[in-house]
């Protein structure tokens, strides 16, 4: 009995750990990136403003919305997004994916099209490593600079005032860990 409770407090010790560590790992954004194409994950407008503006500023020359609901219309995202001349010419709406994995290979397929070798990735602050995870796996090749995004919903540096943000951070934790070992489990077969 000894050995069964020991057990599960250390793979509960490793977990908190690691959940710590993920937490401490969160990426910032980088003063002025600059990459072939940009990549923005649906899910909040911030994401899509941020991305907007990058793509705005020359920061690459093409841009990627993945994830877009199949009624949504470029002229309307660029309304929400103030998008502007570089917008209407550069911008490319992707209808396919329904989740990280499905941006990630959305994102690999458009990447190909148009011979690019490096993005810039926007999602939000604590997606982010699964999204890198997932475009790695589907882009090996490719050079990946994250540019995340603070959502005024989730306070990454307070989570533990917030029961929904812990909640949160939790299952994107978790999700980031069902990732990563079915990625390495594909590598291995």
């Amino acid at each position: 009995m000894r050995v069964f409770f020991g057990s599960i407090l250390l793979v509960l010790v490793v977990y908190a750990a690691g959940f710590l560590l993920f937490l401490a790992r969160l990426p910032s954004a980088p003063a002025a990136p600059h990459a072939d194409g940009i990549v923005a994950l649906t899910g909040g407008d911030a994401r899509l403003d941020t991305a907007v503006a990058l793509l705005e500023k020359g920061a690459a020359k093409r841009l990627l919305i993945s994830g877009v609901d199949l009624d949504t219309e470029k002229d309307t995202l660029g309304r929400m997004s103030n998008g502007g001349p570089r917008f209407a010419c550069c911008a490319d709406l992707g209808y396919a994916a329904e989740d990280t994995r499905g941006n990630a290979e959305e994102a690999a397929e458009w990447a190909r099209e148009h011979g690019f070798k490096s993005l810039i990735v926007v999602t939000a602050r604590y997606h982010m490593p699964r999204a890198l995870q997932e475009f790695s796996h589907a882009m090996p090749r490719a050079s990946l600079i994250a540019y995340p995004v603070e959502t005024g919903s989730v306070d990454v540096a307070g989570w533990w005032r917030h029961k929904d943000t812990a909640i949160l951070l939790q299952r994107e934790y978790m999700k980031y860990l069902a990732s990563l070992v079915a990625h390495s489990l594909n590598r291995a077969a």
